[in-house]
């Protein structure tokens, strides 16, 4: 399996309501995240700067380069647009994190 982590932004106040919708998730996003191979997803926040750290492992047959297109997928990203800095079609502004230290 591989980790993938990156880095978002919350916007200024948002941390309640993005967790509220997060304990809430909607049963047919989580079973398309678990379909496309995603395995122990944790997301975290640095309270001073409104980073969101995501982390999650996929098996090495994912299909998460798909997940854009999933219609369940987009709705999500609609629902969340409002919490957190996005592109135009409200998916996630995400940089990619490189690895630089492992402790196995």
């Amino acid at each position: 399996m591989e980790t993938v982590a990156y880095r978002m932004t919350l916007k200024p106040g948002m941390r309640e309501e993005y967790e509220r919708r997060h304990r809430e998730i909607w049963p047919e996003l989580a079973d398309a995240l678990r379909a496309a191979g995603i395995r122990d997803y944790w997301i975290f926040l640095d309270e001073a700067s409104g980073h969101l750290f995501a982390t999650y492992r996929r098996t090495d047959a994912h299909t998460t380069d798909a997940l854009p297109q999933l219609p369940i997928m987009r709705k999500w990203w609609d629902y969340m647009a409002e919490l957190m800095e996005t592109h135009a079609d409200h998916a996630p502004v995400a940089a990619p994190l490189l690895p630089v230290f492992h402790l196995p």
